[in-house]
């Protein structure tokens, strides 16, 4: 199967992203269209309670106006005549004492000829044709209930007209003994409820759910948010992590390839090597008699000698030996490198000072890499100071680790070749070929540590090597 690039494997998650966001939205708008149903059907129930509710006031006020006011006054005068002053206070006051506390803005009363007898509003006492369709639909026996609402479109949308109320007609009717309006009609109520501060508290309902909604989505999106950039981070660590080791696994199978080139190579030269060093020696010999101060014998066997080096350092990077695991000190192999490197040391005007931060445990270790792995370490080291200087060295412990950290006081790695201080065969040196720290990182690797390199803020360069203390329980 063909491996797909991170950018392939992040199309997914960006796909998830997408949906998820776009669902979130699509989810934010439906909450402010199902708050806006939701405060539809509680208008609508509203106006149904509202309705209902005039009904029975309309029939307790038929009865009340029956029972106090059309009887006592036929009893009386006779006849029922709202132009007597006295007869219309009573109606008055029956219908007030009636209604008092009740949600009702207006009450109106018509007579037979859809003329206005009574009404809260004294001024529109008298008008005729005023009733409409609802009072001829009270005439003939049936309830009729209208909302009203006035204001801009806007504000109807919203549920909050300036003026909102619910006209209710019902026809006046006798009642007979032991029954509830069952006589014959003798007029028709209008009843009218202000339906305003109704449409105020649900409309701050609606709010209410809109606010708790945006709220609850607005943490949703947050949570959201955080979880999408924890997952694009997993995403882009995973993908750097993946493109690392694809290019170490490339690196891998070319150091690979040039190993097994490099090892069948070296083996070639080594041998013809081994006939022109020994010949050289002895034609050494033999010129010392013939000519004592001729170099060139000195010059091939020095040449021969530099040469065989670097074949052993390709060999050793190419194929590096296992370790062989065995309990040793770290002080003990830097003290050994110490003493071997004296004399360069004091040749080069480089002092070195070591500290030791507690006590080193012993670890398990092949002390011959460890012994080859630090005397590179110290050489970069003084010929990074071809003018002298000091280097240090310390070393600490933890529960599962040993570091040992070496300081120089040279230049420094310039930043822009950083990057490429592991890469076999680069280097900057004249007689260098470039595997000595590659060959080094190998060796750490091959005991389970680390090497990290960097340059100090001060002077020079500072390299880390960390141990593991685990290997030697």
């Amino acid at each position: 199967m063909k491996n797909r690039t991170p950018e392939e494997k992040g199309k997914p998650f960006k796909l998830v992203k997408y949906f998820t966001f776009s669902s979130m939205i699509i989810i934010f708008l439906g909450t402010i269209v199902l708050s806006m149903l939701i405060s539809h059907w509680v208008r609508t129930m509203q106006k149904k309670d509202s309705e209902e509710y005039a009904h029975v006031l309309i029939e307790n006020l038929n009865h009340q106006l029956f029972l106090h006011f059309s009887i006592p006054v036929v009893l009386k005068y006779g006849k029922i005549q709202l132009r007597n002053k006295e007869q219309f206070e009573l109606l008055d006051k029956v219908v007030r004492s009636t209604l008092h506390s009740f949600q009702v803005k207006m009450v109106n009363i018509y007579d037979m000829d859809n003329t206005l007898s009574y009404s809260f509003d004294q001024r529109l006492i008298g008008k005729k044709e005023v009733g409409g369709t609802a009072y001829q639909k009270a005439l003939s026996g049936r309830f009729t209930s209208e909302l009203v609402q006035k204001g801009s479109f806007l504000e109807i949308l919203m549920g909050i007209p300036k003026e909102a109320k619910i006209v209710t007609f019902a026809p006046l009717r006798a009642e007979k003994p032991l029954s509830r309006i069952s006589g014959p009609i003798l007029g028709v109520i209008e009843i009218v409820q202000e339906m305003y501060d109704d449409n105020i508290k649900i409309f701050g309902f609606q709010i209410r759910l809109i606010i708790s909604s945006t709220v609850v989505m607005g943490i949703l999106l947050v949570v959201l948010i955080f979880v999408v950039k924890r997952g694009e981070a997993i995403i882009r660590r995973q993908a750097k992590e993946q493109l690392q080791l694809k290019e170490e696994l490339n690196r891998a199978q070319r150091l690979s390839s040039i190993g097994e080139m490099v090892a069948g190579v070296s083996h070639e030269i080594r041998n013809p090597l081994g006939i022109i060093r020994s010949s050289a020696g002895l034609l050494k010999k033999k010129m010392n008699t013939l000519e004592p101060n001729n170099s060139i014998p000195d010059i091939i066997v020095e040449e021969s000698e530099r040469l065989d080096t670097i074949i052993t350092d390709f060999l050793n990077y190419a194929r590096p030996r296992e370790p062989v695991l065995t309990r040793c000190k770290v002080e003990e192999i830097l003290d050994k490198n110490l003493k071997y490197l004296a004399t360069q040391l004091a040749e080069n005007e480089c002092h070195v000072e070591k500290q030791m931060n507690g006590y080193l445990p012993e670890i398990m270790a092949d002390s011959e890499l460890l012994y080859q792995a630090f005397l590179n370490i110290l050489i970069n080291a003084m010929q990074a100071m071809p003018n002298g200087g000091r280097i240090q060295i310390a070393m600490t412990s933890t529960y599962n680790n040993i570091s040992i950290t070496f300081h120089d006081q040279g230049n420094g790695i310039p930043g822009d070749l950083m990057e490429k201080i592991w890469d076999p065969f680069f280097t900057t040196k004249e007689k260098g070929t470039g595997l000595g720290l590659g060959i080094v990182k190998k060796l750490i690797e091959s005991h389970g540590g680390t090497l990290h390199i960097k340059n100090r803020q001060d002077q020079g360069a500072s390299v880390s090597v960390n141990l593991p203390v685990e290997a030697a329980t």
